[in-house]
Order: structure tokens, then sequence, then C-alpha cells
């Protein structure tokens, strides 16, 4: 009775959204001259978000549920291209200095924000400056500690004013970097670094919050936010490369269940959708699916200040209890690679060599070495009895999936009962930064193209690090390798932390991200970065 009550109520929600998605068109056709009805013109892309956006505030959206809609309301200096490279943007063209660590943009006449305002480097000068505030609070602003000044200011040692930015003039902006960074033009096209409309931020902090006063200067404007529910954008004719955007609207859904938004894609009411995993043999069988490339890793976090997982071994004897290949194999079906390591495929060294397999598996599953562990590390800790095991995760159903598999394979591999534990995405981030799990799901998707945006999250206190863990030597290494011009050496520096990294293990790495997804037939356009955010400035619908 419950599964027919189930089935009705999911055909129910398909017809109303069905339903709502008829009506919003409705009026979308007209009729020609010679009485043939015929489509107009407009164009309305219907996408999923899974979740309510963090935030639309810049420094502070530095996730993958704001940052997707994020890239297209609004744009830094640079863009990722349709090649994955950086190009010029709100920046016509830049200039950099003879020792590589000084950059001039020159900022396009004709760069607008939404409300009709000139985009100044003044705004860039703001918004950077705010970015590395401490008292901004951004997960993100570590990103900037490249730039002179900009460590210092974000910890508190030094001022505002030490921060090497200016706006020379009106159109043109400045920023000094405290060494030669090869990656640097790819890291400013992420929206941490996109510019602020300061006035209007002046005058209204809360600008980002609402669809009525959010502004921004990317190709789509922010029209209709209904938190939870849905948001949606259209395109902004004040954007500078307005002229190249095909796309008239953009619908962002919330729907954070993968079956629901397939049968949501099923219907008509989505135009791309996830492959939910027990129909992916199915669908790749069938040659549905399309698989591209993303920079990123699936793991879990260790919280080292909580016991029993201030001990090495322990922490040891749980990641070697864990299968990767079993879960891609069997639980998530999309093709994505086990992660024996934390940097992830495609990232290439001086040698011509991929990182990750120069590194090589830096952790394996072996469940008698697990039991040893454990057992040495009870003994070290004085334990008779392990204490109670709570593993929490993010409301989702594929989350839920993996933590069940590691339920088991803590229970089959090393004999200890783990309690599961989940809520929703807002809380649970909060919960995980301040330390208050014991073992909890994360994933990481790089913000640019370098194995250093890994290494770096596992720094002592850095933001991204969530799992007390502190390692001296490592944080020297990462440090070094930030400020090393010669390649060969720089890459050696990470392959060392890396080791250090996975000896010690507050993580246990579980699989490298790709992107697997089914699309309408009738949309173009859509270029998915490695580096985890999509462009839709080039989209179409046919």
């Amino acid at each position: 009775m419950k599964k027919l009550l189930s089935l009705f109520l999911m055909g129910l929600l398909v017809f109303v959204l069905a339903a709502c998605t008829a009506n919003e068109n409705a009026g979308n056709e007209t009729e020609q001259p010679d009485g043939e009805d015929t489509e107009t013109a407009e164009k309305v892309l219907y996408l999923n978000n899974g979740q309510e956006p963090t935030s639309f505030d810049p420094p502070i959206g530095f996730d993958s549920v704001s940052w997707q809609a994020l890239n297209n309301l609004m744009e830094g200096l640079t863009r990722l291209g349709k090649n994955h490279e950086p190009e010029a943007a709100i920046a016509e063209k830049w200039d950099l200095s003879d020792d590589g660590k000084t950059y001039t943009f020159h900022i396009r006449e004709n760069a607008k924000w939404s409300n009709g305002d000139d985009v100044t480097a003044g705004d860039f000068v703001f918004a950077w400056k705010r970015l590395l505030n401490p008292e901004t609070g951004s997960p993100a602003a570590f990103l900037g500690y490249f730039i002179e000044g900009g460590e210092a200011f974000n910890n508190g040692e030094g001022s505002a004013d030490d921060v090497a930015v200016k706006a020379v003039d009106e159109k043109t902006f400045e920023v000094t970097l405290i060494s030669p960074q090869e990656y640097f033009l790819s890291v400013i096209s992420n929206p941490a670094f996109f510019p602020v409309n300061e006035k209007v931020a002046t005058e209204n902090p809360e600008w980002f919050a609402e669809a009525e006063t959010f502004v921004g200067n990317g190709p789509f404007n922010l029209a209709e936010w209904d938190h939870d529910s849905h948001f949606l954008m259209e395109k902004n004719d004040q954007y500078w490369d307005a002229e190249n955007v095909k796309l008239d609207k953009v619908h962002w859904a919330m729907v954070d269940d993968t079956n629901t938004e397939y049968q949501m894609f099923q219907a008509g009411d989505l135009d791309t959708s996830d492959v939910p995993a027990d129909l992916s043999e199915q669908l790749f069988g069938e040659g549905k699916v399309e698989v591209v490339d993303q920079a990123g890793d699936y793991f879990y976090r260790f919280n080292v200040t909580k016991e029993p997982f201030q001990n090495e071994n322990i922490r040891k004897a749980f990641a070697m209890a864990v299968d990767q290949k079993q879960i891609v194999d069997f639980v998530t079906k999309g093709q994505e690679k086990p992660a024996y390591g934390f940097v992830s495929y495609g990232f290439t060294d001086p040698s011509g060599n991929d990182f990750r397999e120069t590194a090589g598996d830096l952790v394996k599953t072996d469940a008698e070495e697990a039991k040893k562990l454990l057992a040495q590390g009870m003994e070290e800790e004085g334990y008779d009895t392990l204490p109670e095991v709570t593993l929490t995760y993010s409301t989702s159903d594929a989350h839920k999936k993996i933590a069940e598999t590691l339920q088991q394979m803590f229970k089959d591999n090393l004999g200890v009962d783990v309690q599961l534990a989940n809520m929703e995405w807002n809380v649970f981030a909060e919960e995980q930064s301040a330390l208050k799990f014991q073992l909890s799901r994360s994933s990481f998707l790089a913000d640019y193209a370098d194995p250093i945006n890994f290494l770096e999250n596992f720094q002592t206190g850095h933001s991204m690090n969530r799992t007390g863990w502190s390692n001296a030597e490592y944080d020297q290494l990462i440090q070094d390798a930030k400020n090393e011009a010669d390649e060969a050496a720089r890459y050696d520096m990470m392959y060392e932390a890396e080791t250090i990294l996975m000896d010690e293990m507050p993580i246990i790495p579980i699989h490298f991200y790709n992107q697997v997804f089914m699309q309408n037939e009738g949309v173009s356009g859509i270029v998915r970065h490695p580096v985890g955010y999509m462009e839709l400035k080039w989209a179409d619908k046919n």
C-alpha cells in the first residue's frame, strides 16, 4: 500500500510540475500572418540547483550550490573560455611587469553593472579587500594570499592599506603578487574574485540576498528568487558581450533527490539531469549519458580533536577498511575513478607525467591490516571499548548510499558499529567548519587548475581544513611551493606534502569526480569546466 501511495504521489508531483511549466510557458506562441503557429524566439533553459544557494555574495558563495549560478550572474577580470583556459572578460587586456609580479588590467569601457553603473577599478579594489577582510569571514579568502599583504590582512596582522591592489584610474586596476604565479589568471576567474558594486553595497549591505536588490555584471540578471523553491535568471542587456548570449532565461529548480530530478528530466521539466545510480547501467548502455572531466574529490574528514580519531592508527584503520573500488563499481556507478590519494588526475608535471600516476596509491584497502591498526590504536589510547562513532552526511540520496556502504564496511572489516546522522546542507556546512562532527562526508572541487589548490586546503587553521589536523612540515612545504619559481622543485614539494597528508590520514579519499549527466538534445553550448562550475554564456536551446 505504501509503495502504491509513493508511486501515486510521484506521478502527481511530475504532473503538477509539468502543469507549472506549461503555465510558465503559456503565451510563448504567436500566430504568423500565414496562419501557422510557431514559437517565439524566447529560449528558457531549465536546470536543477539541487539546494538553496548558500549566498550570492561572491566571497561567501564559495560552494557548488552557489557558484554555478553566481558564475553566470557576475564576471571577473578573466573568464574561463570554451577550452577551459582564462581569457579576457571584464578586463579587455592586461600588462605584466618584468618580474612577473605586477599585473595591470584595463577594464572595458562598456563594462556595466545591471543597474547601468560603470564597472570600475574601484569596484575590484573594494571587492578584493572585502574578500580578504577577516570580518567578512570568507571561506575563499585563502585564494587571495598570493596578493602582497593579503594573508597578513586576513590573519589580522596587517591592514587593508597593505593589500597591494589599487585603482590607477577609473578603468585601470593594478595588483602585485608575492611571487610570480603561473596560474594567477585562472584563479581570478573564480567567483570569489568577482567585483562588487561599491556604491550599491555601501547603501545596502544585503544587496545580494534578494532578486529585487541584486546587482550583477554577468551574462544574466537575477530576476526572481523564491527561497528554497527556485530562482530565475534573465539575459542581462547591460552585459558587454550580450550579443553573444543566446538564452533569454534560465530557470533553476531546487530538488535534492536524483530520482526526482531524473523524473522531471523525463517529463521535460528539466533540460539536464544527473544519472540515478540504479539506472546508470541501463542509461550508459543506451548511450544517453555524457561524461566530462572534473577536478575534485569525494572524501570523508576525520576530526582529530575528537575521540577516537585523535589517534593516527585508528584513523588509518578506518581508512584501510574502505574499499573505494567497490563504491564506484556498485554504489555510485558513474564511471568515477577510485581515489587512493587526494590530488586528482589531470595535472601534468614538468616531466610530462600525470601527478596522480607519479604520486601513486597512498592509501589501500586491507581489512587484516586495518584490524591490526585498530587494535594497536586502542591499546595506545587505553581503550577497552572503542568510543561510539557517528558518521554525519548532508541530506542527499547519493550521500546516504555511500554512508550506508561505509557503515557496512566498518562493520565487516573492523567489527565496529558506526551510527549515521544527516542534516540539511547549510547547517551541515556550519557544523563541520566548527569541528562538531567525528567523521563526516565532504567534497572538493578545484578552484583553479593546479595541484597546490588541493593540497593547500590542509594547512594548519585553513578554512577548508575542517579536521583539526596540523603538521608543521606540511605547512612549510605548501608555503615553499607557493613561492617556488622552479616548476620541477615545486612539484617535488607537492609530492612530498601529499605523502605526509596521506601518511597521517586526516581524511579518507573515496573517488575522484567526473561530470556525468544527461542533456536535452535541443540544448547546446553549455561549457562544464573541470574546475567545477558551468558556463551558460554560450548556451543555446532549439
